[in-house]
């Protein structure tokens, strides 16, 4: 059997991208036959996959990874091949109205797509049970609860060299380096954690740094981010990075003292394990599925209010035993994540389908 994977944007370190990849390594390994179609590729994925608009047929099902307005939907409403949808989640367009309302409209249009593949597809999957219900709420029959693949020796890889010295440079001269990985956008709340990090720098460590890593998806917000920084009077202290080069993130995860997420919104955010396994404590904001992300291996906060995040930082920061314990709690999430278990996952959440293909085909 040949199962095919279909994605809008395929792109190299991304975590969609990675997750595809690791799926069709699954497939392969359990004895199927899987070939990657995408909208658009990037950088040298170029050999790992073809454009969808080159596809006629050969595929027995069909696995949609949706996450972003696509003509790939409509074109997959038309295929008469059984139909997948593993949901990476799509950010409500309220988030975006403000800021980039042409971007709010794709999200707006990405969403009524959702719902109209719920209609003809036989199985969804999705990383987190908060995604998961919302499949469930958009009418999507058969759903599953089926994490994401992360390669964690991908993380073993030698950092970036400069990167790493002057870094090691900065520790020396003290102060904490608080550290987020994720697109610079509204739901992603970077400025709260700009926020509170100037209380954090006022109450608790004048030294302090802070490093925001991801790329830009509103300029305006960017630009708002800027302001910011400058009103607080943190310039020489606030770095915002935008995508860095794989190596270069690596070094930062190294090299930080605490993952700091406030984000509103995500349908899981592999950031936070990635933390997790370079042994960041990691404090969250409990909302959407954070909570599921960092499980019991991180302080999760009902409250963001910027003296209550500067309060835990300071709390997990200065508290030997505290720390610690997230430490030791962030291994074994990452644990829980391993690649092997969730291969597994992958192919329970596939085995009834598949065996009932199988049996329809005689």
């Amino acid at each position: 059997m040949r199962i095919d994977q279909f994605l809008p944007t395929f792109t190299a370190d991304d975590a969609i991208g990675n997750h595809v990849l690791r799926s069709r390594e699954v497939l392969q390994q359990a004895g199927f036959e899987s070939r990657i179609w995408a909208e658009e590729i990037f950088g040298h994925l170029h050999h790992q996959a073809r454009s969808y608009l080159d596809y006629s047929s050969g595929a027995d099902v069909l696995l949609y990874h949706a996450s972003t307005h696509s003509r790939m939907a409509e074109f997959l409403l038309t295929r008469p091949e059984p139909l997948l949808v593993y949901y990476h989640n799509i950010t409500p367009p309220e988030y975006f109205a403000r800021w980039e309302p042409q971007a709010a409209m794709s999200m707006k249009a990405a969403r009524v797509e959702l719902g109209e593949l719920g209609g003809v597809t036989q199985l969804a999957m999705a990383p987190s049970h908060y995604s998961e219900q919302e499949l469930i709420n958009v009418g999507y029959r058969a759903t599953a609860l089926t994490p994401l693949l992360i390669d964690f020796a991908d993380y073993q890889r030698r950092p970036n060299s400069r990167a790493m010295t002057r870094l090691r440079k900065q520790r020396e001269r003290g102060g904490a380096h608080w550290l987020f990985v994720g697109r610079l956008a509204p739901n992603k709340c970077q400025h709260d954690i700009i926020g509170a990090f100037a209380v954090y720098r006022q109450l608790f460590d004048p030294k302090a740094r802070l490093t925001l890593i991801g790329g830009v998806t509103s300029d305006l917000y960017y630009r708002a981010l800027r302001r910011l920084v400058v009103e607080l009077e943190i310039e020489g202290n606030v770095e915002m990075l935008g995508s860095v080069p794989f190596d270069g993130l690596l070094a930062y995860y190294r090299a930080c003292d605490v993952f700091v997420c406030l984000s509103e919104h995500e349908g899981f955010c592999v950031p936070i394990v990635e933390a997790m396994h370079f042994g960041l404590p990691v404090i969250g904001y409990s909302a959407a599925a954070v909570p599921e992300a960092i499980g019991d291996a991180g302080l999760l906060l009902r409250d963001k209010d910027p003296l209550m995040v500067a309060c835990a930082v300071d709390r997990v920061l200065a508290d030997g035993a505290v720390r610690s314990r997230l430490v030791k709690a962030g291994q074994s999430r990452v644990e829980q994540l391993s690649l092997p278990r969730t291969s597994r996952a992958l192919l329970s959440s596939l085995s009834p389908f598949l065996a009932h293909e199988q049996a329809q085909r005689g």
